[in-house]
């Protein structure tokens, strides 16, 4: 609920800087060109309470995980602090901080709002999503004629209780980064049985045991003045089984070579880690529309969302498999669903079809039959009967091969379609085992859904005539069909390693890589200090 009212107040802000204010701004010839000569940030000779304010902005920029030295933060406040002091500035003294300040606050408002870099840059086949413009000089302008320099600065951020809450632990971790709880490193795990490296279940003894717990106290998994056992057991099984459920690890309460390699990442790590997320939500603008599909690859869930008023609710929320990390990840990108096809046709994709497909057929004809295969010619003409010809035609690319719908068919029995150049859809599977896996990298890019009802349900909200029951006999009918929503529902696919839920920070393994080409690029990337003479 506080949440809530923070949002509605934070909106309203929003409407009057960005709207009330930027007509106040013109109404009073603050565009002309006159105008602009006058001092934006100076009074008689001396720093106003908005340069002030806006040097105490740049400064903290560091809690939005950017870069305060981007914005010449120290030399900023330290020239204010000096020209609020002695005798007024003479004109010519005050244009260059006025243009400094000017220009580092338009960088700062910009980078807030919209990131620092293009991910069109460092991430290969991306499609941005949908972004509202965003003009930096009109929208500072607009805020200091209405006085509002620190609430605007506020609502150009992504306005998403996340990213405050991401915040709120990227503060905390920073205070974790000099614990002394992460020196020296965590012991081996004992040897196994065969020699190589074992794990630690419950009952058994580590050298481990009194820093480790020292780290589950530091990161909240275990209650202070928690009495460390002789044996790996109690609490500090318990604080491990929520340490591995935040980090995206089967909550076994057993340390294994995957949980021990988490237990040792150092809180700077998981600092640079909540920065890169709060970089990638600023340029990916989410709630743009009523409902929203969203899929977090690293985390391998499928949320829809649906807003009513200032209010966001997770109305689903369910496990999918994604593309495999070696060779066909699921790209990034946001469309409109507009379709949902039942019992639907598997067209088997040329790749897939010459790589894979056509090699078994080869080796193993029966296959064919076996799994509900047709061929379909140039004319449109559906072939059942498989030869040599029909294979090398194939091969070719002149003749195309489908799955008919069926229990075997390998997109189940419902198909969710967002158009897109990626040819990447939402689809059911009967291979329903893999997702009580961890890691749930499968598939050949598109996105299998554990439970297509439900999603089916959500989608299908304003079109009441589709109850469960239709939907159910739909997907088994065995007949391809195909229903076009009443109003398209949005779908983002996007890529987060830290998000904060139910009040605690989950981190995620960076499956595809995308943090370390992300940290690396705003790493590269060398802007210019604005300059005070």
């Amino acid at each position: 609920m506080a949440d809530n009212a923070r949002m509605r107040t934070a909106s309203a802000v929003s409407r009057f800087v960005l709207h009330g204010a930027m007509t106040l701004w013109l109404c009073l010839g603050l565009g002309s060109a006159d105008a602009a000569d006058e001092p934006l940030w100076f009074d008689h000779g001396r720093p106003g309470p908005q340069a002030r304010q806006a040097v105490e902005l740049l400064t903290d920029s560091a809690s939005h995980g950017l870069e305060p030295q981007d914005y010449a933060a120290g030399t900023l406040l330290q020239a204010v602090t000096q020209a609020s002091q002695g005798a007024p500035l003479e004109p010519a003294a005050i244009e260059p901080l006025e243009q400094a300040l000017t220009t580092a606050m338009q960088r700062y408002l910009a980078d807030l709002h919209g990131g620092r870099i293009d991910p069109r840059d460092i991430h290969h086949r991306y499609t941005p999503p949908r972004h509202e413009a965003f003009d930096a000089g009109a929208y500072l302008r607009a805020a200091l004629a209405a006085r509002a320099l620190p609430e605007a600065a506020a609502q150009a951020a992504p306005r998403l209780p996340l990213y405050e809450r991401l915040r709120e632990a990227l503060k905390r971790y920073r205070g974790l980064v000099d614990d002394p709880a992460w020196q020296p490193p965590l012991p081996p795990l004992p040897v196994g049985k065969r020699g190589g490296v074992g794990k630690l279940e419950p009952g058994q003894a580590y050298a481990g045991l009194a820093p480790m717990a020292q780290r589950l106290v530091a990161l909240g998994d275990l209650a202070q003045d928690t009495p460390v056992p002789p044996l790996f057991d109690g609490p500090l099984v318990e604080a491990v089984k929520s340490f591995q459920q935040r980090h995206g690890l089967a909550p076994d309460g057993v340390i294994g070579k995957a949980t021990l390699a988490h237990l040792q990442v150092p809180p700077a790590a998981r600092v640079r880690q909540i920065e890169l997320m709060l970089e990638r939500l600023r340029w990916t603008p989410l709630m743009q529309g009523p409902r929203m599909v969203v899929i977090n690859i690293p985390e391998f869930v499928l949320r829809a969302y649906e807003v009513r008023g200032e209010r966001i609710g997770v109305e689903q929320e369910m496990k999918v498999i994604v593309g495999r990390a070696l060779d066909t990840r699921t790209p990034l990108f946001d469309a409109d669903m507009r379709f949902i096809e039942f019992s639907p046709y598997w067209n088997v994709p040329a790749s897939i079809a010459r790589a894979e497909t056509v090699p078994r057929l080869r080796r193993d004809p029966g296959y064919f039959e076996r799994e509900g295969f047709e061929f379909v010619a140039p004319d449109g003409g559906v072939h059942t009967t498989l030869s040599a010809e029909t294979l090398d035609a194939l091969s070719r690319g002149q003749w195309r091969i489908r799955q008919r719908p069926g229990q075997r068919n390998a997109l189940g029995d419902i198909k969710f379609v967002f158009p897109n150049d990626n040819r990447v859809f939402l689809h059911h599977t009967p291979a329903t085992r893999l997702f009580e896996r961890d890691r749930r990298d499968f598939s050949h890019g598109c996105i299998r859904v554990e439970d297509p009802v439900a999603l089916a349900r959500f989608v299908l909200q304003d079109m009441p005539d589709w109850t469960e029951d239709r939907i159910r006999k739909a997907m088994a009918k065995g007949e391809s069909t195909t229903l076009q929503l009443a109003e398209p529902v949005r779908v983002l696919i996007t890529y987060g390693t830290a998000l904060v839920k139910a009040g605690r920070i989950h981190f995620f393994d960076d499956i595809y890589g995308l943090d370390r080409l992300l940290d690396a690029a705003l790493r590269q990337r060398a802007p210019d200090q604005p300059k005070l003479n």
